[in-house]
């Protein structure tokens, strides 16, 4: 078996990888780097061979499924995934490339769109959903056989346990291993892996003392009713797929619980979208409350296009709108410029926020001191109160410690990942399982795996 990183650098980014076992040639995911342009958005798809024999997608999330339709131009192998991201990916995709449009509008980049709708719609028919914990070949062949198990990440998201030559190999895809509000934890196998590829996300972040998932809603929710004491709103930057659905879900359990007052929710059209797959999927995906409606349970509000542009933002609402790094034109960042400068109001993030995005400078911005939260728009100096929450949808370092150790499998691979977090894995596992080699893949270099 040969793995070749096709990630341009070693970092989370335009997440790829091709494996190439028993005479095939698969890829694992086709992402989409989410703050580079152009080509350099894409994984090094010059180093695939001149066809695939098939792709695996872990999850709709645009780091690991932006590409995809240029992947799909290596010839007609099939795209294998779940029936959720199979839905999910259609949306996201069809989004992209509205993205894409506007940006060669805005920015003059000459091939944008990198792909078309009408070549989303066409490699839809290519795309064939599994099922979790069955596994299944190509065409009949049995040298090389896959099996996807639930990653827990989000909605559809999967690992992958690929057997060939004798060996298996899982790759994590992005994985959860603990319940959120929605999604439940990892159902990963616990033995039977020669080597693992592991995602390293949180490898630099230390879990706090005494941290727990319903004491950080205890303080979200107290947030909330604080702005709303102020006379004030509570703007909330979310990542349309997957953190709008767990936040959704929590401010209805916290409404039936009398903890949160029965407030006017808004959220975007690319949320409203991914909701209803959600939706449509309630007892038929390993979900939490599975049963449960969200639209109908919230009934949010809509804002997207002319009605987001002339939205004037009022006290006692949550406003639950992507995107979570605050992007320039999108709702959270056209919200949230409106709201700065007034002390009543509340921003709240509560996922990851990259230091060169517009949250990311804003949250490291001194209270009193001028921001600007898009280029075209003159600065405005931070008066409203801005706080932080932990909601990751991504593994606790501790926890993927604990899994590659119950595993012990013969080698273990670290991708997905800055390189503070790589290194800390790499530190910890070197010394955790010393009869296990620990490999950082260089991106572009076929490795013996």
């Amino acid at each position: 078996m040969r793995l070749t990183n096709l990630t341009r650098r070693t970092e989370i980014g335009a997440n790829s990888y091709l494996l190439e076992a028993a005479g095939r040639q698969v890829l694992l995911d086709a992402g989409m780097h989410p703050k580079a342009e152009g080509d350099e958005a894409t994984p090094a798809f010059h180093l695939l061979p001149g066809k695939l024999d098939a792709i695996l997608l872990s999850h709709a999330h645009q780091d690991h499924l932006g590409s995809l339709p240029l992947a799909m131009r290596r010839g007609d192998a099939p795209v294998f995934m779940t029936e959720a991201t199979q839905l999910l990916s259609d949306v996201m995709l069809h989004n992209s490339v509205n993205i894409m449009t506007r940006i060669r509008e805005s920015k003059g980049i000459p091939n944008y769109p990198l792909f078309t709708h009408r070549e989303v719609e066409k490699g839809f028919r290519r795309w064939e959903p599994r099922a979790l914990r069955r596994p299944f070949g190509l065409n009949g062949d049995d040298e090389v056989s896959f099996e996807f198990f639930d990653a827990g990440h989000i909605l559809g998201s999967v690992g992958t346990m690929i057997r060939a030559e004798g060996r298996s190999l899982f790759y994590t895809g992005d994985v959860n291993l603990e319940d959120q509000t929605v999604s439940r934890a990892a159902d990963f196998p616990e033995s039977g892996v020669d080597v693992l590829i592991m995602e390293t996300t949180r490898g630099d972040s230390p879990t706090a003392p005494g941290y727990t998932r319903e004491s950080e809603a205890d303080r979200l929710i107290g947030a909330i009713n604080e702005a709303f004491e102020r006379g004030g709103c509570a703007i909330v930057p979310l990542f349309a797929l997957g953190k709008t659905q767990e936040m959704l879900v929590l401010f209805h359990l916290m409404k039936r619980a009398g903890r949160l007052p029965a407030v006017p929710v808004y959220i975007g059209g690319l949320s409203t979208k991914l909701t209803e797959i959600h939706d449509r999927l309630a007892g038929r995906s390993r979900r939490q409350h599975e049963d449960l409606q969200i639209l109908d349970a919230i009934a949010p509000f809509v804002l997207a296009g002319k009605s987001l542009g002339e939205t004037v933002v009022k006290p006692r609402r949550i406003y639950a709108m992507s995107s979570g790094m605050m992007t320039e034109k999108t709702g959270s960042n056209v919200l949230a410029r409106a709201i700065l400068d007034q002390p009543r109001h509340s921003i709240l993030f509560v996922g990851y926020s990259d230091p060169a995005s517009p949250a990311g400078i804003l949250r490291a911005t001194a209270p009193g001191t001028e921001v600007v939260l898009d280029g075209d728009y003159p600065p405005k100096k931070l008066h409203c109160e801005v706080a932080a929450f932990t909601f990751s949808a991504h593994a606790t370092r501790e926890s993927l410690r604990g899994y590659a150790n119950r595993l012990k499998p013969k080698k273990i691979v670290l991708v997905h990942g800055d390189p503070p977090a790589v290194d800390w894995f790499k530190g910890v596992l070197s010394q955790d399982l010393p009869g296990t080699e620990i490999v950082v893949p260089p991106p572009g270099v076929a490795l013996e795996i």
